[in-house]
């Protein structure tokens, strides 16, 4: 969501290609060509100019080759992995269609894009104008300061001094010193042994420069103390190799990033060639009206917190006389048996979306809706079999709403199912990776608002000024991710069929089934326990007959060794640390050429099934009712059945 006007708004070109790449699924043409990284980078170029209709957008990419680091520090990247060949070809591609959408595209021999970003920074500070710089890389945070911003693509969020300081500890005139001394792995300069973001951060924040940490090493104690002293030599050199150049000789400066013409016939071309259906589409209409393609309007989201009756009212008025709405619950588990409501957000129109808390329960929170209060007035639409409501992974709303006494009756549209049934094989159906895949977008995550690991809150924790835009934005993405995915279903009769008559029905039949429980038979999966424990073992000894030695069926780096350098196999697929992918996936396709991955394969299946079904169900079983509260596929997978009750 654009927060301001920015008169240039560079992209770090390497930072968008690495986030689609790794982020969204790996798409493949009927010729082979990998395009999974091409579409994703073209939906969020697409949607920054949505964003920013009205700044200067220029795509900056590493030129390839030697650079005047790697004459300071041979070293210098000397551990980076080579690039997948599956990211490889794209890149081409993908520079064609930035020079076709009639972005200037910048790529200097003999230095890193960073230096190009940095140099036209520069000379945007220098002209008062402000500049937005679009990025994961934390080399560039050394930018921020008057006129220059950075907007970090992982998580959408912006970065001005006081960002850089809350994300790192640091000023911004501090990150050289910074980065300095923790090191940085990737590119391969050692910086301090042991020395973490946090002693870094403590120590410039006592000695305020690089220059004032060496001069009192002798100061510091204990082991990161000795290794600080003995990466004296090193600092300096490494300082060089972190500073990013603002004063490049450029061909191309600001005044020359104007948006060039935009080649439609040409833009068609290679969307056929990449086979992009909806792009081809999308052009073709353009075209036909003699117009340019629509860039993605831009974001102007209207987010409210309703924290009275008189708010809600007014909500669920409009909610009441729109088509249809999207809704999604936010509570304190994943395990919608033990959660317990926080608060609702719906969405009627793209951008417009709300958030009604129930449950923030914070020291200082604002007084909020009851439950009470805020169900009652939204059961009547949810009870309404005339109302369709649109939400990502609707099973966990409903069986949320049911704990707490709303018998869901409205229509529904799910569009985690509708991306799975346009999909099946995709790794993904999060409405993160959805939100990136078909609106270009990074959403806010959940831990952006919450935090990290053993520090993260659950969510009535959350202050409101963090909870309402996730959650109203989760809203919203539902609404629109459902207007982008329902024409294509539409367009596709027979996954429409499986759609409307297999999956969606489900929805609301699965919650029912998980909330009352399961029936299981602990003593027959104790004794399918034992079955599975002797099965694989025989297999085991089978692997290792085929193999001729005696190996771990579980470790990735054995399975490399055994299967690509002694057996001969030529790999499918590579890791993105450039090693042969034993991933299941791989082996599952080997399987069907090759003896010993079958083995694998067939081992690897019964180990996971013993493991989750046949040892840890029974230990979910209620003493009293017999019954399990869990997913309806994991207990079908263990017992074969329903019980009658059920």
């Amino acid at each position: 969501m654009a927060e301001r006007g920015y008169s240039v708004v560079l992209v770090d070109g390497a930072s968008y290609l690495f986030r689609a790449f790794h982020a969204l699924p790996q798409l493949v043409s009927s010729k082979g060509q990998a395009t999974g990284a091409i579409k994703g980078v073209v939906n969020m170029l697409r949607k920054l100019q949505g964003d920013y209709p009205d700044s200067r957008l220029a795509v900056v990419f590493d030129a390839g080759g030697k650079t005047f680091r790697d004459d300071l520090y041979p070293q210098y990247k000397a551990n980076r992995p080579p690039m997948p060949d599956e990211l490889r070809s794209q890149i081409a591609p993908l520079h064609q269609i930035i020079r076709l959408l009639g972005l200037p595209l910048l790529m200097v021999e003999g230095v890193e894009a960073d230096d190009v970003i940095g140099t036209l920074a520069r000379q945007a500070r220098e002209a008062q104008l402000d500049v937005l710089v679009s990025t994961s890389d934390k080399d560039l945070a050394q930018l921020v300061g008057e006129h220059v911003t950075l907007i970090d693509t992982m998580s959408n969020r912006v970065l001005d001094a006081a960002g850089v300081m809350e994300k790192f500890g640091v000023q911004p005139a501090q990150m050289i010193d910074f980065l300095a001394l923790v090191g940085d792995a990737s590119d391969n300069i050692p910086g301090v042994p042991k020395c973490g973001p946090k002693t870094a951060a403590k120590w410039l924040a006592d000695y305020g420069t690089l220059d004032g940490v060496m001069q009192n090493a002798d100061a510091i104690p204990g082991k990161v103390g000795e290794n600080l002293r003995e990466s004296l030599g090193f600092l300096p050199l490494a300082y060089e190799l972190a500073t990013i150049k603002t004063d490049l000789a450029l061909e191309q400066g600001l005044d020359d990033l104007q948006p060039g013409e935009r080649d439609t016939a040409g833009l068609l071309e290679i969307f056929k060639e990449l086979e992009f259906k909806s792009l081809v589409a999308e052009f073709s209409a353009d075209a036909a009206a003699g117009t340019g393609p629509a860039v993605p309007a831009a974001s102007r989201a209207d987010y409210q917190t309703i924290l009275t009756e008189a708010a809600l009212d007014e909500w669920l008025a409009r909610l009441g006389a729109a088509d249809c709405f999207a809704l999604d619950t936010e509570t304190t588990s994943v395990d919608y048996m033990q959660a317990e409501l926080v608060g609702v957000s719906f969405c009627c129109a793209p951008g417009q979306a709300a958030y009604a808390p129930c449950g923030h329960d914070y020291l200082g929170a604002p007084k909020q809706l009851s439950k009470e209060t805020l169900l009652g007035k939204l059961k009547p639409l949810l009870e309404d079999p005339k109302r369709l409501v649109i939400g990502q992974n609707l099973k966990y709303d409903l069986s949320i709403l049911a704990r707490a006494g709303v018998n869901w009756r409205a229509a529904m549209h799910d569009t985690m199912l509708e991306s799975y049934v346009l999909n099946s094989v995709a790794a993904k159906h999060g409405i993160d990776e959805l939100a990136l895949k078909y609106l270009g977008r990074t959403s806010i995550s959940y831990e952006d608002v919450a935090g990290k690991g053993v520090k993260q809150l659950p969510f009535n924790q959350v202050s409101l000024e963090k909870a309402a835009p996730y959650a109203a934005e989760d809203a919203d993405l539902a609404l629109q991710l459902h207007q982008e995915l329902w024409p294509k279903l539409q367009a596709e009769p027979a996954l429409l069929k499986v759609y409307n008559e297999l999956e969606a029905p489900l929805v609301p039949v699965l919650s029912r089934i998980e909330r009352q429980g399961v029936l299981l038979d602990p003593a027959r999966l104790a004794e399918q326990s034992k079955e599975i424990e002797s099965r694989v073992a025989e297999l085991e000894t089978e692997a290792h007959a085929l193999a001729g030695e005696v190996f771990n069926l579980g470790s990735p780096q054995q399975l490399q060794e055994i299967l690509f350098e002694k057996q001969g196999i030529t790999p499918l697929k590579k890791t993105p640390g450039g090693k042969p992918s034993t991933a299941e996936p791989v082996l599952a396709e080997l399987a069907l050429s090759y003896p010993l991955p079958k083995v694998i394969m067939e081992h690897r299946s019964l180990t996971k099934l013993k493991s989750t079904y046949t040892d840890q169900l029974p230990k979910q079983v209620n003493a009293e009712t017999g019954r399990v509260h869990t997913s309806y596929h994991q207990a079908v997978a263990a017992t074969g059945r329903l019980s009658s009750a059920d």
